[in-house]
């Protein structure tokens, strides 16, 4: 599939995913909140796909906010409509996805661009890298579930000076408040990223799948996790590759899963 925002690729089962505005310090506007969200659509659909990684091109950012200027028309209806769908069709997308993705973080992510981000399953930043919401100062608050990621990430007390404040924050300091796993340099970004996925990648893909929903499923309310788990726990013991990963621990040997 083409795109007219997006840069994609797929390397040895990784789909990576690029913000393809530089220009624009690759501010999310409408098209690229359609495209994103069309190649999430892949990354659940397309059986090569194993795992992604979302960036952005150029150093200066990974997505510097959305595009503010889509937003002057808009009244109260429609900023829910913009925050509902973007959150349905995109962030809640990225998180629930089956398939582990990383989000590389290579320059400024502000606002929904820090969004993004914290959708992702990990987080990987370069040492230059900066992050934040700036969106009080534009008399806002974040919309694409910024406020509720953010607090599970760092907790509240951070998580509500960081948004009242608008200050930005370092890759460093994100990382010692829990909201960054790894910093390396720019040029370590992907590959980093690819380590890890391809680390992933060579455990059970049902069990994968299912530590994502269970984890998901600590911070969703009504949800109990804990049920969540014994379930996931529970229907692994029916699969494939449950026995092939026994067997190939008892018989001393690299397991050879198959997603069955």
């Amino acid at each position: 599939m083409s795109y007219q925002t997006l840069l994609t690729s797929l390397e040895e089962n990784i789909f990576i995913i690029t913000i393809n505005r530089p220009e624009k310090l690759n501010a999310l506007n409408k098209i690229v909140i359609e495209e994103l969200s069309k190649a999430i659509d892949e990354v659940y659909n397309n059986t090569e796909i194993k795992s992604a990684i979302i960036t952005g091109a150029g150093e200066k950012a990974f997505v510097a906010g959305a595009d503010i200027s889509e937003f002057l028309p808009l009244d109260q209806k429609a900023g829910e409509e913009l925050a509902r769908k973007g959150q349905q069709n995109v962030f809640d997308k990225i998180e629930n996805s089956h398939k582990p993705i990383i989000a590389a973080v290579n320059g400024f992510a502000l606002g929904g661009g820090l969004e993004l981000a914290m959708a992702c399953h990990i987080r990987i930043a370069a040492e230059s890298a900066k992050m934040g919401f700036p969106e009080v100062s534009l008399g806002l608050i974040p919309g694409y579930g910024g406020t509720q990621r953010l607090t599970r990430l760092i907790g509240r007390g951070r998580a509500l000076e960081l948004i009242l404040t608008a200050d930005m924050i370092t890759a460093g300091e994100g990382y010692q408040f829990g909201l960054i796993n790894h910093v390396v340099s720019h040029e370590g970004l992907l590959p980093k990223a690819m380590e890890i996925l391809n680390k992933i990648l060579l455990r059970g893909p049902l069990a994968v799948a299912s530590a994502i929903a269970a984890v998901n499923a600590a911070s969703q309310p009504g949800v109990n996790g804990f049920e969540v788990e014994i379930d996931g726990f529970a229907q692994c013991f029916g699969t494939n590759d449950f026995r092939e990963g026994v067997a190939a621990f008892l018989q001393r040997r690299k397991p050879v899963f198959k997603g069955k």
